[in-house]
This record gives C-alpha cells, sequence and structure tokens, in this order.
C-alpha cells in the first residue's frame, strides 16, 4: 500500500439532533472532521500509511482531534500542537426540504494563525507516494495561500504525485480569488477533484450543456499535466433522499458509475471526501478506470449512512456494497 500525507484542518464540529434548530438545542453531539482529515481516514481505513499534517491547539479539543485520527489508524507524528484555539463549526440537519445549514467559527485557530511552515519538508516527504491537499486551505489567508504553493512544491519536488480538491466554500473566498489562485496551483497538480461548476465558475470555461467529459476536456486541455479529473453528480429530491453518481476522466476517456439513490441518508457532510478517498485509493493500486469509479462513489454514498464527517468503511465493505443489489440481512 502506499505511503500519503494529507495537510489541512480539523476541526470540532457540534451537531443539533435532527429536527431540532441550533438556537433551541439544549445539547449537541461532539465529531472531529475536516476535508483533508476525512480523506486521511478513508485512506487509512483502506490499507494505506497515511500521515495528518496539521496544527491544532494545545488543548482538551486538540488531543480529541488527534484521538479520532489515530482511532482510525491515521498517524500524527505532524500533527503540532500550539497558541491558538481549534476551529469549529456548527450543524443544524435539514429534513424534508428544508436543507441542512452550517456556521462557521474558525477565525484566529491554530492552523489558520500560522504563517509559516513549522515543519522539515524533506523529512516530511521522504519516500511519500502522495500528497494531498484542498482548496480549503489556501482559501483561509493571503498566507497560505503562498504556504500551499510552498508546500506543494516540496512535495513535487520530493517526487510526490499531487492530488488537489478544488473543494470551494464561498463563505471562504470569493469566486475571483479562488480562479486566480487555481491558475497557479493546478500547473502542479496530478490529480484533481473539480466538475463542472468548477470549471464555469472558477476556471472560466464557457458553459456548454451538461455533459461532463466537455468539462473535463477543457480543463485537461488547460492543465495538460492532470491525468485523473473526477467528480459527482448529484440529483436532491429532499434533504433525505438523493441520486449520486461519480464521474472519472483518465486517458482521454470519461467514466460513469451506475446511480445511486439514497434513502434514507443520515449524514451527507464529507460524502464528497469519501469519494476523494475512493478514487484516490484505486488510482494508487492501479485499478481500472471503471473499479475505480464504481469503488469511490459506493464508499460516497456508504458515508452518507453514518453520522460524522468521515467515512468508517474497509476496502472489504467497501467492495461487497458494490458487488451487492440489495440491503439484505447479512447472516
Amino acid at each position: 500500500m502506499a505511503k500519503i500525507v494529507c495537510l489541512g484542518e480539523i476541526m470540532l464540529r457540534l451537531s443539533a439532533e435532527a429536527g431540532i434548530r441550533l438556537h433551541q438545542a439544549q445539547q449537541l453531539d461532539v465529531f472531529y472532521g475536516g476535508g483533508e482529515a476525512n480523506v486521511a481516514v478513508s485512506l487509512a481505513n483502506f490499507g494505506h500509511q497515511v500521515q495528518f499534517v496539521s496544527k491544532v491547539a494545545d488543548n482538551g479539543f486538540g488531543q480529541g482531534a488527534e484521538r479520532h485520527l489515530r482511532s482510525y489508524g491515521v498517524k500524527t507524528d505532524y500533527l503540532l500542537k500550539g497558541d491558538g484555539r481549534l476551529g469549529a463549526y456548527y450543524v443544524e440537519q435539514g429534513t424534508g426540504q428544508r436543507a441542512t445549514s452550517v456556521i462557521y467559527d474558525r477565525q484566529y485557530s491554530a492552523f489558520a494563525l500560522m504563517n509559516e511552515l513549522e515543519w522539515t519538508l524533506n523529512e516530511l516527504f521522504s519516500e511519500v507516494d502522495l500528497f494531498h491537499i484542498s482548496g480549503i486551505t489556501p482559501a483561509l489567508s493571503e498566507q497560505w495561500q503562498a504556504l500551499t504553493l510552498e508546500v506543494i512544491k516540496a512535495a513535487k519536488k520530493a517526487g510526490c504525485k499531487i492530488s488537489f480538491d478544488c473543494n470551494y466554500r464561498q463563505n471562504l473566498w470569493s469566486q475571483e480569488a479562488a480562479g486566480t489562485f487555481l491558475t497557479k496551483v493546478l500547473p502542479l497538480i496530478d490529480y484533481c477533484s473539480a466538475g463542472k461548476m468548477d470549471a464555469i465558475y472558477l476556471l472560466g470555461i464557457p458553459a456548454a450543456g451538461s455533459a461532463a467529459a466537455y468539462y473535463y476536456q477543457k480543463m485537461q486541455e488547460l492543465f495538460p499535466n492532470i491525468t485523473a479529473f473526477y467528480s459527482t453528480k448529484r440529483i436532491v429530491h429532499s434533504t433525505c433522499v438523493n441520486e449520486l453518481q461519480g464521474t472519472l476522466w483518465l486517458d482521454g476517456v470519461c467514466h460513469t458509475s451506475k446511480n445511486h439513490q439514497i434513502d434514507p441518508i443520515i449524514d451527507r457532510i464529507g460524502g464528497g471526501d469519501a469519494f476523494t478517498g475512493g478514487v484516490l485509493h484505486g488510482l494508487l493500486n492501479d485499478h481500472s478506470p471503471d473499479e475505480i469509479i464504481e469503488f469511490a462513489t459506493a464508499a460516497s454514498v456508504l458515508k452518507h449512512t453514518v453520522k460524522g464527517d468521515c467515512n468508517q468503511f474497509s476496502e472489504s465493505e467497501v467492495w461487497k456494497f458494490v458487488q451487492s443489489d440489495s440491503a439484505k440481512i447479512e447472516r
């Protein structure tokens, strides 16, 4: 299995029970999560050797985040502790036609306040096969935009493949700022999670129907260094009922998974990260394109069935789900 480094911010998640408004909540469920941390958990679940690199508060919440990562087999040798706070976000679960809402509280976190890379990069990337980071990290500050480019260049110099999830968050930066950064970072990337909306609104590719292959082709023309693009297509019938289908552009061909209806959804947050983890697992193991996209989409579907941010399923459990035709009881 591969040796992987994921870098990003892990946060405290506080969720109200379904049917309870945040301002009426008397208690909140505690989880830990974040885009890169969720991908790290997925890849560790699939048997890879994964290091999660970040900085957390030197207090009980930071200890809780580290315990969460270690409980899934993610290594934390490069998880720094320091002044500041652990970023947090609050979730009000939607139901029916009412969407889930999220309130972020991540300013002045220990990670966001970093103004230099506090790791020895040659040591960090020694014999590493893949480095994964997302667009959430450079969105935190102008300083983190510079640091993201610095760390990616170091990983590339060390011989790592680079995985980047665009993961645009409108509450963190504008489309213009995100697009400008993408033009700087995407020439350094090998694998990229990006879809139609990213192509149109962040990269300025003219809209031309809904066919994923068109947008992947245009993105690869802009960035021929990227060998794999991938994304999911979601049809929302209600907060609790969605259809999900995955697409993968590899070697100039678009591959599509079967369509899954998820009913009911227990927790949608982290579904995209589970998908990314599944794609990266397949790429690292030289699976066929059809195997990669079916596995990754199944991993995402399974994530929707459990509470919390991260995928909690092993490789064998995902394959069993891929091959199953029903939800019959396993005895």
